[in-house]
């Protein structure tokens, strides 16, 4: 175990570094990229840029800059470009707000799929199944700013039953917190619920023909058992793979759309506007936060499947 938890710190920041590299190495080759032409502003002349450059480090090479750039993220020292706030501080105060959408979105699809899958399963090429798969694949189909946009016109500008924007923390009030996070969590899970589903079930209909799961009916094991302990457990491993990296995605940004199009100011939010602005210490910030909660996220799941199926060990 103990192995296991030094390779993977040791992968952990491997791909933090590589890829913290090729962001900023990226943002180097874009065409007017040098932050100082935008801090001042288009009608700057060539000495207000060559005296911002030297301000920031703009003209020094750009290993230099960006282990400059490195060393003020890690010790907080970070700030906007474009907008001059503490980029770490900025970060903290949005991470809740994605947070919660993450959790509780991924959370709802998870559960959702597992119960739709396990039944288009049992059910295999009834009405149940059918009906199941057309709701899936209408999921999977359908925009999640279409659907967020639609069930925002009518539940929130039409009936007045969810709240458009103001968002109110769990702190504050517990009920109104919800209200604000219903809605995109609802729009952000129908995307994945679909996908997922139809993953499980395949899965579910693979292990079924097992010789293991034939061994488990001739022991005289009820057909629930056999679904629960033998058949769900080790089918539910590619789908706790998969969820772990959308989760990652999702805390990394990956609800953009969604944040913007309900008025929550978390990372997605952050990045949306950052990314106008060709801000790179703040895309960088969210970049090493999304790798690290990638590399994290996949230990975890590597223990998982330790635990669902017992053949797997950790080395």
């Amino acid at each position: 175990m103990a192995r296991f938890i030094v390779r993977r710190l040791i992968s952990m920041a491997i791909v933090m570094i590589v890829i913290s590299i090729l962001t900023f190495l990226l943002f180097e080759a874009i065409p007017n990229g040098n932050p100082a032409f935008r801090l001042a502003g288009r009608n700057a002349t060539a000495a207000e840029i060559h005296q911002i450059e030297v301000k920031y480090g703009f003209n020094k090479p750009i290993y230099v800059q960006y282990v400059k750039t490195m060393e003020n993220i890690f010790t907080g020292k970070a700030v906007s470009y474009t907008q001059g706030y503490n980029v770490d501080s900025q970060l903290w105060q949005d991470l809740p707000v994605t947070l919660w959408l993450a959790f509780g979105a991924s959370f709802l699809w998870l559960g959702a799929a597992v119960g739709i899958g396990v039944v288009g399963a049992v059910r295999q090429g009834k009405f149940a199944d059918r009906f199941l798969n057309v709701l899936a694949m209408i999921g999977v189909s359908m925009p999640p700013y279409f659907l967020g946009a639609v069930l925002l016109y009518y539940l929130s500008y039409k009936a007045g039953i969810f709240p458009i924007s103001n968002y109110v923390s769990l702190g504050q009030n517990p009920g109104e917190w919800f209200l604000h996070l219903f809605l995109p969590w609802i729009t952000l899970a129908i995307l994945y619920v679909g996908f997922y589903s139809r993953v499980l079930r395949s899965n579910i209909l693979d292990t079924l023909n097992e010789d293991y799961v034939r061994t488990a009916r001739a022991k005289g094991l009820s057909p629930r058992r056999v679904l629960v302990r033998h058949v769900l457990r080790n089918s539910l491993i590619p789908i706790i793979s998969l969820w772990g990296l959308d989760f990652a995605g999702i805390i990394g940004g990956g609800a953009i759309l969604i944040e913007s199009l309900f008025g929550l100011n978390g990372v997605g939010n952050l990045t949306f506007q950052s990314i106008g602005r060709l801000d790179v210490v703040v895309i960088l910030v969210v970049v090493i936060l999304t790798s690290f909660a990638v590399v994290f996220l996949a230990a975890v799941i590597d223990v998982l499947y330790a635990y669902l199926d017992p053949r797997i060990r950790l080395s």
